[in-house]
């Protein structure tokens, strides 16, 4: 599973799957935190569909860690002020990196979380198209 799509299932789940990844990593593997978490700038790049050109529309605060696991380095980088979260990335970007066998079992659960995600924000769309007005056939 590439990085992308596993920090967004990590990060849109519930955090308590990030948590036992990362625990799981701390039990059996020597963990250095190389940056503690700590709070940031970073700005936000979009694309302009009219003429699709990158602009950056604004700030937005993260929060970054790095963690050293069998000489390598994982970052994780998470918006708002969310420290646990943060380092529980990189402690599982460090892991999958260094090609440790916890990480084979991840995967299956990762596949199930994102499903659970999908699921959630299909029922989310349908509770909002209940509450679409057609303007069409509106008397006034």
């Amino acid at each position: 599973m590439k990085r992308r799509r596993r920090t967004e299932i990590l990060i849109q789940s519930d955090s308590s799957l990030a948590r036992s990844f990362a625990e799981m990593i701390t039990q059996n593997h020597e963990c250095q935190e190389i940056v503690a978490p700590q709070y940031g700038l970073t700005m936000i790049k979009m694309r302009e569909s009219a003429k699709n050109s990158l602009f950056y529309i604004g700030e937005v605060l993260v929060t970054e860690a790095k963690v050293e696991i069998n000489n390598q380095i994982g970052i994780g980088i998470v918006v708002g002020m969310q420290d646990e979260l943060a380092k529980h990335l990189a402690i599982i970007d460090a892991a999958y990196k260094a090609n440790l066998p916890e990480v084979e079992e991840w995967n299956p659960q990762l596949q199930r979380a994102e499903q659970q995600i999908m699921s959630r924000r299909a029922k989310e769309q349908a509770d909002l198209f209940e509450t679409k007005v057609n303007f069409e056939t509106m008397d006034v």
